[in-house]
């Protein structure tokens, strides 16, 4: 039987799904920079230079950078926010109570290019699903234990079929 998040989790689980799909979507921006920056750098032998005597921002030879090289620094920036997108992964993980394989499977949206934005739209989805059938379903429960005359729809054995005859 597979674990469930906690009645008292749930808000906390809307929060961490904001911050898993936010850092999702900055991770893999900046993946796609370093891919076309890796690229520029190992394809055509140029990075790019910031306040450099090429001008503001220009491509220039490897290896004749003399100002800011963004090159590292996108490479940088890209290393740190993993980080940070791996904490929103397992934070929303460990809230939903998924098995390893999950945690996993989304730790790999940051390295894998284009996979973060998939995953963050397919995972908002099913997130989002379960919490509105789980909030209803306990709304259900506290209505129909304040008013216990009340027939339950999920007990009834009628079939709606035989309830038109």
């Amino acid at each position: 039987m597979p674990l469930e998040p906690k009645l008292a989790d749930l808000p906390r689980i809307r929060g961490a799904l904001r911050f898993y799909q936010v850092a999702s979507v900055i991770t893999g921006v900046l993946l796609l920079l370093l891919c076309t920056e890796m690229i520029l750098k190992y394809g055509f032998g140029l990075e790019l230079e910031l306040g450099g005597p090429q001008g503001f921002l220009a491509f220039v030879p490897i290896d004749t950078v003399t100002a800011v090289n963004l090159s590292t620094g996108i490479l940088m920036v890209h290393g740190w926010f993993y980080v940070v997108y791996l904490f929103s992964d397992f934070r929303l993980w460990s809230l939903m109570r998924w098995p390893f394989t999950r945690f996993i499977l989304i730790a790999l949206g940051g390295i894998i290019p284009f996979l973060s934005f998939i995953l963050e739209a397919r995972i908002g989805r099913e997130v989002r699903a379960y919490l509105d059938g789980r909030e209803a379903k306990a709304a259900a429960s506290s209505a129909s234990a304040a008013s216990p005359s009340a027939p339950d729809a999920a007990t009834s054995t009628t079939d709606p079929v035989e309830a038109q005859q």
